[in-house]
């Protein structure tokens, strides 16, 4: 969800802090500006998310964003900036091994049907069209410096210089949450470490958590998701309320502002920011939960009202 303004370097969010404050605290339910973040990246701390019914999550994912200090943010990036991101990125993932071992893909080096198979197939980022990329001049010099870098199962992905410098994805199909929420913290601890290696730390400070381009993501800039056939409880005259109560959001079948196809849903925690990753997959495991238990009840023309959630 985007809240009409970006950041273009670090700095921004101290040097606007009279602008982006209320943003953040709007954005993220009451976030005061003396509040600190936490972070929590131990996947062992995450109860259940093995056992979510395959029937009816069809896919499972989990990712954020970092950014690399010491470079603008890609609203205020130069070309020169992006292609030492697009460098530095390549170097530190290459030296990625074991299940994690993979290969960078230049945008410019690919064939647009290439392209458009791999955006189809959910593992690449759209081309620039949104308003959020062009009226902030993120998309300027597209497709230069832009890329994808994926294992070679296809399981844990990086965006090179979309939205933010980074986006790192895990992702696989089924409701194996826990399998892609480990792999997601393995991939990205390592990743955190190979930039420090090589003299580059990701942004980050005890109040904000970890820097992003847009202040909706701040935090964790964690997004766990899952694809999910709820075709009985979208009719649901309390279905969004549901889902606010349980702290989720919804999307269509394709993502943000796209219809649900077949009763499929894109269900994803609705929090970044004051909550730490292993507490918003634990919304989203728990939550999801709940609503195929639902939705099976609703199959066999049962009530849920003893089921109805509280507000967490």
């Amino acid at each position: 969800m985007t809240v009409g303004c970006v950041a273009g370097d670090e700095e921004t969010y101290e040097v606007f802090k009279e602008l982006l404050d209320p943003v953040i605290e709007d954005r993220h339910g009451g976030y005061k500006p003396t509040d600190k973040h936490k972070t929590d990246l131990n996947p062992d701390n995450l109860k259940g998310g093995d056992d979510l019914d395959p029937k009816y999550v069809l896919s499972s994912r989990v990712r954020t964003g970092r950014s690399i200090r010491g470079f603008c943010l890609p609203p205020h990036c130069s070309r020169g900036e992006r292609r030492a991101v697009e460098k530095l990125s390549v170097e530190a993932l290459a030296a990625l091994s074991g299940d994690l071992k993979g290969k960078y893909y230049a945008l410019k080096n690919m064939t647009e049907a290439e392209q458009q198979q791999l955006i189809d197939d959910h593992f690449l980022f759209d081309k620039p069209v949104s308003p959020l990329l062009l009226a902030s001049g993120m998309a300027r010099d597209w497709p230069d410096a832009r890329g994808i870098w994926h294992n070679d199962n296809k399981t844990f992905l990086v965006w090179v210089n979309e939205e933010d410098h980074l986006r790192v994805i895990s992702m696989q199909k089924g409701g194996k949450m826990k399998e892609v929420f480990t792999r997601f913290c393995t991939g990205l601890t390592k990743i955190e470490t190979l930039f420090r290696d090589r003299g580059h730390a990701f942004m980050w400070n005890e109040h904000l958590g970890y820097v992003l381009t847009c202040p909706s993501n701040l935090g964790t800039g964690l997004r766990a998701g899952v694809h999910v056939k709820l075709p009985n409880m979208s009719k649901q005259a309390k279905f969004d309320e549901i889902l606010s109560k349980l702290r989720l959001q919804k999307r269509g079948t394709g993502g943000v502002d796209t219809a649900a196809v077949g009763g499929v849903f894109d269900i994803s925690n609705a929090d970044r920011l004051g909550f730490s990753e292993v507490e918003l997959v634990q919304m989203v495991v728990d939550g999801v939960k709940l609503l195929v238990e639902m939705e099976k009840r609703l199959e066999k023309g049962q009530s849920i009202d003893n089921l109805m959630p509280a507000q967490k």
